[in-house]
């Protein structure tokens, strides 16, 4: 008996998805550098079912069906090359590899390049929704070599997590690292809803004194409306998680956060593009913070704790507005991440269908939120929208929200609690609705120092001039040119 596809790599993500591709009808052969964990799965997890042990890379490819199918699922990086390298001699024309890591998808472009050069068909595919979603349904997010699609889509299609209708969250999302890009951009919006719930935390344990538990009722209550989500509810296990001695555990986990790469990559690939990922960054840049504790302990002794004011409002009408500005900022994070996948798709002539990324995200992914649901039915209505706070349900949302995220972030400026997520989501929307920046300024002063030249508002856009604003510089100006 053949195998349908082959799996690289029986870490806790990779044994998951090879017990759901097996309980949905598959039969799966299976490989691990480390062989002993190859028996210790078929012997152990995956005793009495279709699983075929290979305990080489050839062997395991000897045992499938073809057009062979093999996934990786391996760190990204050298490990992705490395096993590229000895699945390779191995395979034949046609055949399908799969990086189901979190590679960089420039990474993946430039795999799929060398591997269609030698008449093999290589996808790169995002997988999210942790250990549980690998094997109940997770969000699936494959591109690449097109002609693989319809290969691999019956797989990969039956064991997604599935919508209320059925659909599953796996659709294919374009060709070369288009796959890898989506699930970049995810796991960028992922970082900033797990800041943004964070700070939300924060002003709750901290200004407002409250307990784990009084918390966990809070998150519990906004689970159950708008802000209905996977990261909601896991906030309200994790509060109400007691340690052996009774105690809250989160209280005594340390503050220190730690991140794998896929935020960081977000932001470069945002400065690249020159996209305004504002409230992504920062949430990168606010685990950087957290990670040097011992630095951010000594300076507490240099310099003191913030001296903020003590909260003076009302504690249930400030829960009220925690939740709205929670609501608001999310979706101006999800806003900047679609901002930047539409830069993507203009940069490498990609056609993303907007509508159908979202429902890729509405289940088994870390990010299913409800409201992934209007998101696409916001690029449905307007194929080529823009922004999403341009679309009338999230421009009507983040407006009505707006007086509540200012009053959070006012308080916290107050109190001396830092929430960069939460002022930059404030921030990036004020920018983008006012017409008239001091940009100017700062054209003039780059045009005096460096002659780099400025467009006038009196003339028409693409027009540059220089002007000699000491008397003792000459005409001569740099070239108008933007990075």
């Amino acid at each position: 008996m053949k195998a349908d596809i082959g799996l690289v790599g029986l870490a806790v993500m990779g044994e998951n998805l090879v017990l759901n591709m097996e309980s949905h009808g598959f039969t799966v052969a299976v490989y691990n550098r480390t062989v002993e964990k190859v028996d210790a799965f078929v012997q152990g997890r995956g005793k009495g079912k279709k699983f075929i042990a290979a305990h080489t890379p050839e062997e395991l490819i000897a045992q499938l069906k073809k057009p062979r199918i093999v996934m990786m699922m391996v760190r990204a990086g050298t490990a992705v090359d490395d096993t590229i390298a000895k699945l390779v001699p191995f395979l034949e024309k046609g055949d399908i590899l799969i990086d189901g890591g979190n590679s960089n998808y420039q990474d993946t472009m430039r795999r799929m390049s060398e591997l269609e050069s030698k008449g093999l068909r290589y996808v790169g595919t995002g997988v999210s929704g942790g250990e549980e979603g690998a094997l109940n349904g997770p969000s699936i997010m494959p591109g690449g070599s097109d002609s693989a699609w319809p290969y691999i889509k019956p797989i990969f299609q039956a064991i997604a997590a599935k919508v209320e209708d059925g659909s599953p969250c796996c659709d294919w999302v374009g060709p070369n690292g288009a796959g890898h890009f989506v699930k970049m951009v995810h796991n960028g919006i992922e970082y900033g809803d797990m800041q943004l719930i964070s700070e939300v935390y924060h002003l709750m344990r901290n200004q407002l004194k409250m307990s784990a538990d009084e918390m966990a009722d809070v998150f519990e209550n906004w689970n159950n409306g708008e802000l209905d989500s996977y990261l909601i509810s896991i906030t309200r296990d994790i509060l109400r998680f007691k340690d052996e001695d009774g105690s809250p555990l989160v209280d005594k986990i340390l503050d220190a956060a730690g991140q794998k790469g896929t935020g960081k990559w977000t932001g470069i690939t945002a400065l690249d593009f020159g996209v305004p990922l504002t409230l992504i960054v920062e949430a990168v840049f606010a685990r950087c913070l957290s990670s040097i504790k011992d630095e951010r302990v000594r300076a507490k002794k240099i310099l003191g704790a913030p001296k903020g004011a003590a909260f003076s409002g009302n504690k249930g009408s400030f829960i009220e507005d925690l939740g709205k500005a929670l609501y608001a900022a999310k979706i101006i994070s999800y806003a900047q991440g679609f901002m930047l996948l539409r830069e993507a798709a203009s940069e490498y002539t990609w056609h993303l269908n907007y509508g159908s990324i979202a429902l890729m995200w509405r289940g088994g992914c870390i990010i299913r939120s409800r409201f992934l649901g209007k998101i696409k039915e916001a690029f449905d209505a307007d194929k080529s929208l823009s922004n999403l706070v341009f679309a009338p349900f999230f421009s009507s949302q983040v407006l009505e929200n707006e007086a509540a995220l200012r009053n959070v972030v006012a308080e916290a400026v107050k109190a001396g609690i830092p929430v960069p997520a939460l002022s930059s989501a404030l921030e990036w929307f004020d920018a983008l609705r006012t017409d008239n920046l001091p940009a100017n300024l700062l054209q003039a002063q780059r045009d005096y120092f460096g002659a780099h030249t400025y467009e006038r508002v009196d003339r028409p856009r693409g027009q540059f001039f220089h002007t000699n604003w000491t008397g003792h510089g000459g005409s001569t100006s740099a070239s108008a040119y933007v990075v």
